[in-house]
Formats: structure tokens, sequence, C-alpha cells
């Protein structure tokens, strides 16, 4: 696998666990010894508050560096905007992004920003993880553009897959347009109830649907208290607790992404 594969983890719908999934599969990844880069690419910047306890602290974020990018001018030295927590790296966001996203809707060829930061970063890391905002609006897009693939949360509820469809479309354009390597990583099922037939129908209705064309991922992530506890004291929930449920399923989603390597679905 060549260095550094990009992914983006997206969903225009909210609550599916993006943050959750992108923090717990790279820190899974630094505990199997892969070098790892999270990007916080959401102004709400919970991924960022899970790494530090004061943002305010941080002086230099992912806005600011697409702020230099936009304007074509020198970008910050690396270690103004790449931290480092345990055996992953992150780089941090803030609500200045919001204003980005604003100023990128009347930048001309804006869409490859993102990519040109991420791009110099590939020789350091194995794996660089995109945390998106839950829309499908120029951030995911420049996401998107700079990615090689995509994982797609998907909670096993009534409607889980409304906007999928606009997703998959989205991307497919980009592919066309502006990305033609990103692929589909596959469908990861989060906060799963695995007695309910309410998840068993979903389950169904997404492989039905998409089981085909789009790889899904064979470890579902199973619904546990132990996760929003983990994310209220900002520890990945492997950290919290070594041997719960979703810590261990995690787990087993970085191996499977360490054994896809490069071969993901078109």
């Amino acid at each position: 696998m060549k260095n550094g594969k990009i992914i983006a983890v997206a969903n225009q719908k909210g609550g599916v666990a993006k943050t959750t999934s992108v923090r717990n599969i790279a820190y899974s990844l630094g505990e199997l010894g892969k070098r790892v880069l999270a990007v916080d690419f959401d102004p709400q910047a919970n991924l960022t508050a899970s790494f530090v306890d004061d943002s305010t602290s941080i002086h230099t974020t992912i806005a600011e560096a697409m702020n230099k990018a936009m304007d074509e001018e020198e970008m910050p030295n690396k270690a103004e905007y790449i931290h480092s927590h345990g055996k992953i790296d992150f780089m941090p966001s803030s609500i200045h992004l919001s204003v980005v996203e604003a100023n990128l809707r009347m930048e001309m060829g804006s869409e490859k920003l993102l990519s040109n930061i991420l791009e110099p970063l590939r020789g350091d890391y194995d794996f660089i993880f995109i945390d998106t905002n839950p829309s499908l609006g120029p951030l995911t897009i420049n996401a998107l553009s700079a990615a090689d693939s995509v994982i797609i949360p998907i909670n096993p509820e009534y409607y889980a897959t409304m906007g999928l469809t606009d997703l998959t479309k989205t991307i497919l354009k980009i592919r066309k347009r502006i990305n033609p390597g990103i692929q589909f990583e596959g469908i990861l099922m989060t906060m799963c109830d695995m007695q309910t037939n309410l998840h068993k129908e979903v389950c169904a209705e997404v492989t039905e649907a998409y089981g085909n064309g789009m790889k899904i991922f064979k470890m579902q992530i199973p619904r546990s208290i132990r996760v929003g506890e983990a994310n209220r004291y900002g520890m990945s929930v492997i950290d919290f607790d070594r041997k719960s449920k979703a810590g261990l399923a995690y787990g087993e989603v970085a191996k499977e992404l360490i054994a896809n390597g490069n071969k993901t679905n078109s």
C-alpha cells in the first residue's frame, strides 16, 4: 500500500458516529503500529475537543491552513498545525472553518485546496483520515476531492439510507470531474443493537441496496454507553475500556482496513 492512504469519513446525515469512528479507527491503527493523521474538517471541532482539553490553546488550525492555501500564501510550518496525541497525530479545527466554507463558495477552483495541503504529508503517514461535517457543501467536496476512498457510517434506523443516494451521486460526480481515483472504501454500520428486528431489517435493506456494488464492513459497531463515556472524557473507547465490545469492534475494522490495502470498490 502506498504511503498515506487518504480516507474521508462522510455522511451528510448527522448522528451516525463519523467523529467517533475516525477517533477510534485512528487509535486502533496507531495501536497496530501504523502512522496515522486524523484531520478535523468540521467547524464544530468535536474531533479536536476529543484530543485536547482546552482548544483555545491551539492557535493554528486547518482553517488557517485553508486560508493560506486560498490566498496562495506560504503554508505555516507543519509543527504549528499538526499535533501529537499518543500514537497518532491530528490536525485541529475551529469555528473559523465555517468562515472558510463561506469563502469557498466564491473561490474559483477551490475544490482541491485541502488536497494541496494533504498531498505533501502522504510520505509521513500510512493513513490520513478526514472527519467531515454533516453536509454536502464545499468542505465535504474538498474532503472527497482529496481522498483516495470514502467510509460511509450508517446507524441502523429507519431512513438510514435516506441521503445515501445523494452522497453516492456526489462521489461519482467528483470521480468524473475532479478526483478520478476516489473509491468506496465501504459502508460501516454503527450504533447497532444486534438483537432488535429494526437492526436486522435495516442491515438487510442496506445490503440489498448496496451490497452488490459496495463493500460493507464485516464488523458492525455495537451501541455502547462506553462510547459516550469515552467521548465525554476525551478518550478513545479502547483507552477508556479496552474490553468494551465497541472498542474491540473498532480494532477489527482497523485490521480490515489494513487487509484491504488499496483494494477498494469502484
